[in-house]
Parts: structure tokens; C-alpha cells; sequence
């Protein structure tokens, strides 16, 4: 309303007329219209307040008027004249409302016909109990149809919109009606009674009607049908949904999971995901035939239980005949003739039937010409019923959702490979050695990226010694783990040559630097991707000697071992640390530690602890204290590394993690037996009385022949190239060892002598009588030993 309307009491005034026009009686809103009060108008023609050209004794017309009030502006209104009888006197009554109030008036009422005769925007007005006053829509568009029975005004909605639907609606007309907040473009469903299977969207506006006293009268509703782009968005949202998938997991059950809750609530109320087996293997999947059943890898909803659940197998028994393995989706609207069809056959209705289900939608999951498997999804109660628009939704969706698919197939199968040959390329998880009760624990990353450059090795060396190894390569993926193959076939060939460990650095640091220009000189990798490269690949490497007691560590840019020790406080071991391999600079160098049999060695890689928040010494300490709660005598090395890895991988690493425990042990008490002779003949007699006497001693008569044999060549070969001292030493184990020990660094050379040489035959004679035989330098020369085997009893 306009102000002039707002200032108007009643928005305007009546005047009740004689036949000769003149004023009987009025209303109080006279003395707005003409400036004077209702007693000073009675009895004065009613001309007198029009403009010039009204004659006294003539009624008013219907129309716009001119009126002079008195002492102000002319007033322009607009007259309607209402003809009285009855007697009294009265011939009329004239309304006049001025001409601003009129235009207002007239606007409001085009703008009731325009909503109230057009059918684009709904228009419906309630009552305060929220029955249907008013519509614009006949019965069959609104409610129910016109035949049936039930007339619209009066109606609840629970009479006109299904229950679920019209408690949604009456919900927001009620906070309307109490509130009179105004609610705008709500997007509700809206489904008729009379059809509850088709689907029905409204957009609803609705505002609190009050009387002039402010006292609510009902509730104004206007709605538009949105059906049409509701299901246009919800479409798009399904495919960018499926097409999201590819920025997701490339985990292949993780993406079917993310499907099957990208179709349910919004396409269906129940989705199924089967895919091929092979497929989840990351296999090309080949042709779907009954020797090759799909797995249900996903499922969303309220899971009923007489379908097939998770993990179950989904056989195809006539594949010809499916027509999910075709190229298109397929709609099944009514489930009857389906029904009826699988009324005997209780596996087939586990797989496709739900009690509750009232149709069926199957996509085919078809990805670069590959069946990957299908997506099965059910509408239950009163929604909408697949029909072909749905299957053709569903084509999309699914086309879109089998490329995320099979990019998790590929990857899976990427990661597989690279696991495999990770694991392949590893030794025996638990060894069980003279020196060392070891175990070794390998947990691969969740993703590929993770995989490919950890290992660990665990080597039995000569005199009983054995050597603890862990590593890691740069880089991921297959080639990543065929670095690391080739860096643990050089420690391995290295330790052969029984080196010191900085020596073993050292040459694997020259071995790095050759391969990573090799790498350099062949094809560049794409921009971005990082291959496996063995340059600046870390190494620790340790040999323990349980004779003497004593560790030799040396490090490669690693992290040192935790020691934990009988009755003490678990620390890092005090290794120098050594520059990463091939990267050059300092030397290697190694440490030495007297080793309490029993003593605890935790080698681990860094990995396992990157994945935690904590700092770098909160996380050092974690494994330390971890590494010594879990190191308790009755537990073997395998069930310490369990225990360590739980605590401290309470989910699966992003990274994969290598964790070597191994106890030491010392020999027994009398199971070593040493002497030094000088460098003079006579001493080999003496060497090998005193070899004859021990073995007796260890009651191995059987072994005194042979074993005289080997000391009395290899002390020989010792005086007459090296001088003196020459150390003898025997070693009973699994084997017997004979050392023998000189100054000299010349590595002796295993030669076949002519049948005209004087002597050569010596170590000639030691291969054929010992089981092994072999040389290693140590700080004073080089030690010569052999093993036999231990007589059967």
C-alpha cells in the first residue's frame, strides 16, 4: 500500500446520498478526503466538494473525481456508487477512495488473478490448521484427482501428499505459522497420494497471513515444480561423483565402496558392487564365465540380510543370456515376472532379490574393452521406479566409475608386482644361527608409492660370526626394489670376502657411484617421476663375533641400532655415522662394542617412525623405551618385533618398514681352544699335538686325521711365507674350525700343481679335506680357516 493509503482511515471515505445528492450521513474519513467533519457536511450537496462541472441535484458516477477540500489541494479519487432502496430517503452510497489508494488496490487484486489463473507457480493458501483453503491448481494437479472423490479444499496434506512427503511440508508450514518467519525456496519432495511412484520435487516459498491485528489467519504458500532440475542436478552430481573417483583411493575396494556410496541415497536405497576376482587382484579380468565368478566387493544402504553380503560370490550362469554383460544398463521397472522367475531358485534371488525391493537397475563396469563387473542397485517403497532414463543415467555413471576401476586394477597389480618382488628379494624371516637368534619383519605401504626400497639380511659368516644388515633405497615401485636387489646381492658377495664393516661401506659406495652414473647415461625419466635410483641409498651393517664378544658397526647415513642389554637401560648404539651411498665426503668408519650375551640389537629404517606427529626425540625415545619393555627374555626375537611394530604402527604405514631384532649369544664355556706357535718348523708338531690332544678332549678322535692334515699344511704354508707369530685356534660348533692366523696379507691362491712340482698342494689338499674353507684380513695379517663336519654319534 502506498502512503497516502497508510495515512487513511479505512483508505477512504462513504458518503450515504439523497435523491437530490445531498450528504445524509458520512464516515470519519471525510476529514482526510475534504478537511471537514462529518456534521459539517450533513445536508450540503454532495456537488459542492466536486470540481467545477457538477451540477447540484445530480448523483455522482462511477469514476475519477476531483475534490475541493476546504482549504486545501484538490484531491483526486476515484468514486464508486452503490444504488440503495429500502426507503429512508437514501438513494445511493458513494465510496470514494483517493486515486494513489485505488491504484494499490488494483495492483493487489491483478496480482491474486495473475497467481490465481496461471498454473507455472503454485499457489495455495491455508487455513490455521493448515487445511487447504484455496488453490490454483485443479484437484488433478494438486491433489487427488478430480473423479475420485476427494475435493481439495478442506484437505489435509496427509490427504493430498504421501505421509513421509507431507510431514516434511507440514514441518515447515507449522514453524511458518508460529513464527512467521517466511521460508524461501525450500527444496522438499512433494509426492501425490494417488501416484507415490513418481517422483515429484517442489520448490516451496511460504509466509504467515495476519489480520489487521497482527492474529494469524493461515499460511500463503507458493511452490514451483522442480522435478525436471532436480533430477538434471542430481544427475550431473552422480556423474561428477563417478568422475571423482579418479581423484580418489586407487585402492580397488576403497573405489568400489566410493561408488556404491556415490549412488546410494541419491540414485537408489540399495547398490551393490561386483566385481571379477581377478580384477580385485589387479588381473585382467578375461571373459565372466561360470569358472569365473565376481565377488561382491561393495555395499550401501540398509544391507538386507537375505542378499548376498560382502565378500560373497556372485556366480554367472549363463552369461550369453545377461544382459548386464552387454554394452548398455539395463531397467528393470517391475520386478514380478523376476520374481516368479527365481520363486524356486534361492541363490539367484540372494544375488538380485531384496524383500523390499519394488525395482532393479544393472550397470555393466566397462573400461578399456574390459569387463571389469557390474553395479546392482534397488528402489524400495514408494520412490520412483527405474525406468530408461535411469539406465541411461546409469551407462554414464557407470563408464565413468569402470575407469576409476580399472585404474585401481592397474595400480593394484603395479603394487602387487612390486610387493611380490620386495618380499622375493628378502631372506628367511627368522634365522636361527650359533651367534644370533634373529628376526626380521617386513610390513609393505598401503599404496604402491610406499613400496619398493627397505631390506634387511641377516648373513652367517666364517668362525662363527654372523653380520646384521638394513637398508633403504630412494625411490618406490618395481624399481625401487630392483635397486635394493642389486645392493643386497653386493653386501651379500661383499660379505663373502669377510671385510671389516667400513671396508664393506666402502667398496658398496664405489659400486653405488658406478651404477648411479650408469643410471645418469641411460633415458631420463618423465619430469616428475622418481625411479629407484641406488644413489644415496643408507646401509647399516654390523658383524658380531660371539668368540670375543665384540659388534662392529658401521653406518651409511642409516640410524643407529637400539641395544638393550641384560639389567640396563636400552640406548642408541655409538656409531659414527657415515655419509649416505655414493654421495661422497667423509670415510666410513667403525665401532667397536662388547656385546653381554643376551644383548637385544633393534635395526630399523626411519620409516618407521615418519609416519608419527610427535618430534624427533619424542619419537627416538618411543622406540627405545618400546624396544625395551617388549625385550624380555622369554620372548623370542620374532614376538619382540611384533610387539615393537604394534605399538608403534597402530595403522598401516604410508611407507613401508623394515625392523631386524636379533639376541647375541656367546659359545659355550670350552668350545673355543687356542694357541700361538713362532715361526719355526718344530712348531708344526707341536701344533699338531696340541690339535689331537683337544679333540680328544671333545671326544672327536674320528676328526684328529684330517684335522692334522689341514694345521700341519696351514701352519707349514704360514712359517715358511709369513713369518711369525702363527695363531691356532678351534672352534667347536655346528662344525669344527680350524684357524690359523699369520702376519701376512697375502691372500693364499688355490692352484693345481704339476705332476713335476715340488710342493702347491697344500691348499689343494685343505679344499678336498675340509666341508668349506676360506681367508679373511684382519688388523694384524689374515686368518685361513676350514670347517668339517661334526662326526655322527
Amino acid at each position: 500500500m502506498s502512503e497516502v493509503a497508510a495515512r487513511l482511515s479505512g483508505d477512504g471515505a462513504a458518503l450515504m446520498l439523497d435523491s437530490y445528492g445531498t450528504v445524509l450521513a458520512c464516515t470519519p474519513g471525510v476529514v482526510t478526503l475534504l478537511g471537514a467533519r462529518g456534521t459539517e457536511l450533513i445536508g450540503r450537496p454532495f456537488a459542492d466538494f466536486l470540481a467545477a462541472g457538477a451540477s447540484r441535484g445530480m448523483l455522482p458516477r462511477d469514476g475519477r473525481a476531483t475534490l475541493r477540500p476546504s482549504g486545501g489541494p484538490a484531491v483526486r479519487v476515484r468514486l464508486k456508487v452503490l444504488p440503495l432502496g429500502g426507503g429512508l430517503g437514501a438513494q445511493c452510497l458513494v465510496w470514494a477512495v483517493p486515486e494513489a489508494v485505488a491504484a494499490d488496490q488494483e495492483q493487489d487484486q491483478a496480482l491474486v488473478r495473475a497467481l490465481s489463473g496461471q498454473t507455472e507457480i503454485g499457489l495455495v493458501l491455508h487455513d490455521p490448521d493448515l487445511r487447504i483453503v484455496r488453490s490454483n491448481h485443479p484437484p488433478g494437479a494438486l491433489g487427488p484427482p478430480a473423479d475420485s472423490g476427494a475435493g481439495l479444499p478442506g484437505a489435509t496434506l496427509d490427504e493430498v501428499l504421501v505421509p513421509q512427503d507431507a510431514a516434511a511440508v507440514e514441518k515447515q508450514l507449522r514453524q511458518v505459522a508460529q513464527t512467521g518467519v517466511p521460508v524461501t525456496d525450500q527444496v522438499l519432495q512433494a509426492r501425490y497420494r494417488t501416484a507415490p511412484e513418481q517422483e515429484r520435487v517442489i520448490s516451496l516459498s511460504a509466509l504467515r497471513l495476519e489480520d489487521r491485528d497482527g492474529r494469524s489467519t493461515g499460511v500463503a504458500v507458493l511452490f514451483r515444480d522442480v522435478t525436471e532440475r532436480h533430477q538434471a542436478q542430481r544427475r550431473q552430481a552422480l556423474v561428477e561423483g563417478a568422475e571423482k573417483l579418479l581423484l580418489g583411493s586407487l585402492d580397488i575396494v576403497a573405489t568400489a565402496e566410493g561408488l556404491a556410496r556415490v549412488l546410494v541415497p541419491e540414485y537408489g536405497d540399495l547398490a551393490a558392487i561386483d566385481l571379477a576376482e581377478a580384477a580385485l587382484l589387479g588381473e585382467e579380468p578375461g571373459d565372466l564365465s561360470l569358472a569365473a565368478p565376481l565377488r561382491r566387493a561393495a555395499v550401501a544402504g540398509s544391507w538386507p540380510a537375505e542378499l548376498l553380503p560382502v565378500g560373497a560370490l556372485v556366480r554367472v550362469r549363463d552369461p550369453e543370456r545377461e544382459p548386464v554383460y552387454q554394452r548398455h544398463a539395463v531397467a528393470v521397472p517391475d520386478l514380478t515376472e523376476l520374481r516368479a522367475a527365481l520363486a524356486d531358485d534361492a541363490e539367484g534371488s540372494r544375488q538380485v532379490l531384496p524383500d523390499a525391493a519394488t525395482s532393479l537397475l544393472m550397470m555393466p563396469l566397462r573400461a578399456r574393452g574390459q569387463l571389469l563387473g557390474a553395479a546392482v542397485l534397488w528402489r524400495c517403497g514408494n520412490r520412483a521406479r527405474f525406468d530408461q532414463d535411469d539406465a541411461t543415467l546409469g551407462a554414464q555413471v557407470g563408464a565413468r566409475a569402470a575407469i576409476s576401476l580399472d585404474n585401481a586394477r592397474r595400480y593394484t597389480r603395479e603394487r602387487r608386482t612390486a610387493e611380490i618382488l620386495q618380499r622375493s628379494l628378502l631372506p628367511q624371516a627368522d634365522v636361527q644361527v650359533s651367534a644370533a637368534e634373529a628376526a626380521g619383519t617386513y610390513v609393505p605401504a598401503g599404496t604402491a608409492t610406499g613400496i619398493g626400497g627397505t631390506w634387511f639380511d641377516v648373513i652367517p659368516l666364517s668362525s662363527c660370526r654372523v653380520a646384521f644388515v638394513v637398508g633403504d633405497v630412494l625411490g618406490h615401485g618395481v624399481e625401487a626394489a630392483a635397486a635394493m636387489g642389486r645392493l643386497r646381492t653386493a653386501v651379500q658377495t661383499l660379505s663373502d670376502m669377510d671385510l671389516p664393516p667400513e671396508e664393506l661401506l666402502a667398496h658398496l659406495d664405489d659400486l653405488v657411484t658406478r651404477l648411479s652414473q650408469a643410471e645418469r647415461a641411460a633415458s631420463a625419466p618423465p619430469a616428475g617421476h622418481r625411479v629407484g635410483s641406488v644413489l644415496g641409498s643408507t646401509c647399516v651393517y654390523a658383524v658380531y663375533d660371539p668368540v670375543t664378544g665384540l659388534c662392529a658397526i658401521a653406518s651409511a647415513g642409516h640410524p643407529p641400532p637400539v641395544l638393550s642389554a641384560p639389567e640396563q637401560s636400552a640406548c642408541f648404539a655409538q656409531v659414527k655415522p657415515g655419509p649416505p651411498l655414493g654421495v661422497g665426503g667423509l670415510p666410513f668408519e667403525s665401532t667397536e662394542l662388547v656385546m653381554e650375551p643376551g644383548t637385544l640389537l633393534a635395526f630399523y629404517t626411519d620409516k618407521l617412525l615418519a609416519h608419527r606427529q610427535d618430534g624427533t626425540e619424542e619419537r627416538l625415545q618411543q622406540l627405545r623405551d618400546q624396544v625395551q619393555a617388549a625385550a624380555r627374555k622369554d620372548r623370542s626375537a620374532k614376538q619382540t618385533g611384533h610387539v615393537v611394530l604394534r605399538h608403534l604402527l597402530p595403522q598401516a604405514p604410508e611407507q613401508e618398514v623394515a625392523l631386524l631384532i636379533a639376541r647375541l649369544y656367546a659359545l659355550p664355556l670350552g668350545s673355543v681352544a687356542a694357541w700361538e706357535f713362532p715361526a719355526d718348523p718344530e712348531a708344526v708338531s707341536r701344533a699338531r699335538y696340541a690339535v689331537t690332544t683337544q679333540l680328544a678332549v671333545w671326544q672327536m678322535e674320528e676328526l684328529a686325521f684330517t684335522t692334522e692334515l689341514l694345521v700341519s699344511e696351514l701352519v707349514t704354508n704360514s712359517i715358511r711365507y709369513a713369518g711369525g707369530p702363527v695363531g691356532l685356534r678351534l672352534i667347536r660348533d655346528k662344525t669344527l674350525i680350524c684357524e690359523i692366523s699369520d702376519p701376512s696379507q697375502t691372500q693364499p691362491r688355490l692352484r693345481r700343481a704339476l705332476v713335476t712340482d715340488e710342493g702347491g698342494r697344500g691348499l689343494f689338499l685343505v679344499a678336498q679335506l675340509a666341508q668349506r674353507w676360506g681367508s679373511r684380513y684382519t688388523s694384524h695379517g689374515k686368518t685361513i680357516w676350514a670347517e668339517q663336519q661334526l662326526p655322527v654319534h
